[in-house]
């Protein structure tokens, strides 16, 4: 009992330690690199996201809407709704977004119950739609067809 008491608290020691390293902005834990999870500044995604022009936007739009794809009215962002067969379909879809939203470093806002997948777009750092929710929304219509 007490060697149980005494390994908690030595980890609660070095979780302190860790926490007062990042709080004093070494950007480091216990001799390792910052957590890969910690957000990029604005400005480098902001530059990765190309703004579309008019143009470029009313015509992805149409495409993408004739495949289903919806503009969401209280926000700028694209929403679709993708049924499959079965759970497992379902999961091996949304496996296969998550390993390009990756890639792409721009993962979906989504919602999935059995054989239902819900995904909404939006580039949240640059308050609206952008080439890169295009770009997504196109793999994942060729992601669904290939289910």
């Amino acid at each position: 009992m007490a060697a149980a008491a005494a390994a908690a608290a030595a980890t609660a020691a070095t979780a302190a330690s860790r926490v007062r390293l990042l709080v004093r902005g070494s950007g480091r834990v216990g001799g390792l690199p910052a957590s890969p999870c910690r957000p990029r500044s604005l400005s480098v995604m902001s530059a990765e996201a190309h703004w579309l022009t008019p143009e470029e936007r009313n015509q992805v739009l149409l495409d993408l809407k004739a495949s289903g794809w919806n503009e969401l009215s209280e926000r700028d962002a694209i929403y679709k709704e993708f049924c499959f067969k079965n759970f497992n379909q379902a999961f091996g879809f949304m496996s296969r977004v998550a390993l390009q939203a990756e890639k792409m470093n721009h993962h979906p806002e989504w919602f999935n119950v059995y054989n239902k997948v819900q995904i909404t777009l939006t580039s949240h750092d640059c308050g609206g739609l952008t080439k890169r929710d295009i770009k997504l929304a196109q793999f994942i219509e060729k992601a669904a067809g290939s289910v």
